[in-house]
Parts: C-alpha cells; sequence; structure tokens
C-alpha cells in the first residue's frame, strides 16, 4: 500500500531534519557550500553546527580578491559599491587584505573624465571607514590610494588582467592563515621608525624573510628622501625580495602616529618556507610589447609553481598608453602572455622600487647601496607564491 502525500511530506521533512541535526558528515559536506560569513552566523545553530563549520574553516582556504572597475551608478565609488556584497560570497576568512583604489576614491570628489574637470557631485569622505568595516575585525588590511590600478577581474583567475589609468578602479586581494606563510603588515613614520621596529616588524636579523611589499606615502616632502634610504638601507643586506612603489596616500591602518600630510610607509612582510619570490625590471629601454614580453619571460627562470601565485605590477605613471604610443594594456597582456593562470594586481605611481631579482639561492638582492631599488619611468614584474 502506497504512502498517501499528506504522511509522506513531513515524514520527509521529519527525517532530513533528523540528518542535519544528527549526521556530522552530512551537516559538514553541506556547509562546505555556504560562504564565510554565513558560514559563521549559521554556526550558533547548534553545537554539532559549530564543530562542523569549524572543521570546515580550519580546511586550507587559498587567496581570493574582488576588483571593480568603471563608473558606479550611485554616489558611492564604485569599488564601495560592489565591495561590501562581494565579501558575502566569499569562500575564505581573511587574516589579511591589500586593497588599492585610485586615488580620486578618497578626495572628497568624483572625477569625470569624459569632461576632463573636477565635479564634486559626490562626497568620499567616509570611504576609507566603509571599506575597514566590511571586513572581520582583527583582520589586517592595508589600504592604498594610488594614480592608476592593474588588476584582474573578480571571479577566475585565467581573466586577462586591465591596466586603469583613468576612472574609477580598485580591488582587495584577501590573503587567509596558510601553514608555512606568516604575512606581517607594517606601518612606520619619522616618529616610529627604527632598526628594532623594523626587527619586531620581521624586516631585520629574520631569516625566513623572503618578500616585502613596500608603499610610500608623501615622499615628496621635505626629508623623504632620507626616510625611504633608512628604509631601504636594511632590507639590501637581506636576500628577500623588495617591491613596492610610491603612492599617493593611504587609508589603512590608520596614521594614528603621523601628522596630517607626514611621510611613511605601510607594506607586507612575508615570511616562512613555503614563500618564493622573483621580479625583473621593464626600464626606460623597454618601449615596445615585445621587448616587454621578453623581459617579463624571464620570470620563468625562476621556476614559481602557478598554483596560488600573484604576480604584482609596480609601474610609473609615465609609462603605459602614452609610453607605447597610445597602445594600451601593453605591460598587462605582456604579464598575461607568459603567464595566463597568475592573477596580476598593482598601481601606477610616483616612483617604483626594485630589482631583478630570480636565482633563489645564495643571491644577494643588491650589490651597491640603496638606489638601485629606487627607479623612475620603469615597470617592475614581481611573482610572489604562497605555498600550494
Amino acid at each position: 500500500m502506497s504512502e498517501s502525500p499528506d504522511f509522506c511530506e513531513p515524514f520527509q521533512d521529519s527525517k532530513a531534519a533528523y540528518v542535519l541535526s544528527n549526521v556530522a558528515e552530512v551537516v559538514e559536506r553541506v556547509l562546505m557550500f555556504i560562504p564565510t560569513k554565513s558560514l559563521l552566523q549559521v554556526a550558533s545553530v547548534c553545537r554539532l553546527w559549530r564543530n562542523c563549520a569549524r572543521r570546515v574553516l580550519r580546511t586550507p582556504q587559498h587567496l581570493t580578491w574582488v576588483s571593480v572597475s568603471g563608473p558606479s551608478t550611485t554616489e558611492l565609488h564604485s569599488f564601495c559599491s560592489i565591495l561590501a556584497e562581494e565579501v558575502e560570497k566569499v569562500f575564505l576568512l581573511p587574516k589579511t587584505v591589500l586593497m588599492m583604489v585610485d586615488c580620486e576614491a578618497l578626495s572628497g570628489q568624483a572625477y569625470c573624465y569624459e569632461q576632463s574637470k573636477a565635479k564634486k557631485s559626490r562626497q568620499c569622505s567616509n570611504t576609507a571607514e566603509e571599506l575597514n568595516h566590511i571586513f572581520p575585525k582583527g583582520c589586517d588590511i592595508i589600504g592604498i590610494a594610488t594614480p592608476g590600478i592593474v588588476l584582474t577581474p573578480t571571479g577566475s583567475w585565467t581573466s586577462p588582467p586591465k591596466e586603469h589609468q583613468e576612472g574609477e578602479a580598485g580591488f582587495a586581494v584577501m590573503f587567509p592563515g596558510t601553514e608555512g606563510v606568516h604575512i606581517k603588515p607594517f606601518h612606520f613614520c619619522k616618529k616610529t621608525i627604527s632598526l628594532s621596529a623594523m626587527k619586531e616588524a620581521g624586516l631585520v636579523d629574520n631569516p625566513e624573510l623572503r618578500v616585502v611589499l613596500l608603499f610610500i606615502y608623501e615622499a615628496y616632502k621635505s626629508g623623504g628622501a632620507r626616510f625611504l634610504n633608512q628604509i631601504l638601507e636594511p632590507l639590501t643586506n637581506s636576500k628577500a625580495l623588495i617591491a613596492g612603489g610610491l603612492v599617493e596616500g593611504v587609508f589603512a591602518p590608520p596614521k594614528d602616529c603621523c601628522s596630517k600630510g607626514a611621510y611613511g610607509v605601510i607594506g607586507l612582510a612575508l615570511s616562512g618556507r613555503k614563500v618564493q619570490g622573483a621580479s625583473v625590471l621593464l626600464d626606460q629601454d623597454v618601449g615596445d610589447a615585445k621587448e616587454a614580453e621578453a623581459t617579463v619571460r624571464r620570470l620563468k627562470a625562476a621556476r614559481i609553481p602557478e598554483r596560488n601565485t600573484l604576480g604584482f605590477m609596480f609601474a610609473c605613471v609615465g609609462r603605459g598608453q602614452n609610453y607605447y604610443h597610445n597602445q594600451h594594456n601593453v605591460e598587462a597582456d605582456a604579464f598575461h602572455k607568459v603567464f595566463p593562470n597568475t592573477p596580476l594586481f598593482g598601481l601606477f605611481g610616483n616612483g617604483e622600487i626594485g630589482c631583478d631579482r630570480i636565482v633563489k639561492d645564495d643571491y644577494t638582492l643588491c650589490n651597491s647601496d640603496s638606489d638601485t631599488l629606487q627607479h623612475e619611468y620603469t615597470t617592475v614584474m614581481t611573482l610572489v607564491h604562497f605555498g600550494c
């Protein structure tokens, strides 16, 4: 005798409820398909779900990112409009976030490129606070404003990267906690810089230091050049890869120690046995797509795994489309052609930091002084591997 629909439906509901309340293997499998922010919320349902959620969060996670470009249809900068929504969908609990936006996002005005004039139609004074509150409490955030942005669209590791020297653009790369990879943010100004502070940040006397990404703001101010040398000179004695640039400003972490308009540096120190890095310098002699590709291809000699690897591009504002005779996206396209499965992120700034650094074993970063790391009208193209 067949069961009636009226009886079968509640029976099936009660059976599903029993499984989801008692069978850990099923619950854990279901929770793996829930984005992390929602996962943290459903963990409060019961003890079983909490324990299953913890196990899901302990599984190895890979870095991810959110990026956006193009004008917003709201009063907010396009990056601010999209980021909060996209973070809700991320399968990752970020420990560290590197954010970059075009400098107009934080200037208190939007820039109308079509009319080539500034318009105060949109106030962005709260942009920094809005961006900082999107991520979990305790997450380390490095936030940079710069004249131009290089990004890979959200969604695929194989998407072609794009250079954005005009208009609204921004990205947030989110790094999870990973065994064998230690990412430590640092922030110094003239009041806080010292060898002991650099040592505490893992930049000095750290045999496991592999990569340093650093960004100097307000460097054109009196004393800025001396301050930059004070940062770079201790690092030249390290075997670590040094890369970065001179940026327009920072919005995270808060610059509580600095007076308004003071110069300083923020960045990330990457240490650990699983971290690898390599870089090449596209100097002023590199003037067409073929030469750009040939220079980037030299990074292949580092034999860095493609999995869980990012590319970083730190270029001068004087390069890009105008430098390559009105050809757009030349250097980003060259990188993608050589490394089609590696996302690329970066900036157009007011100066570049880095050098050729390909050989990993027993290699001294710079044999001369710290000026070797400082450049103009160049591009530093970098690979950083964050462990498998």
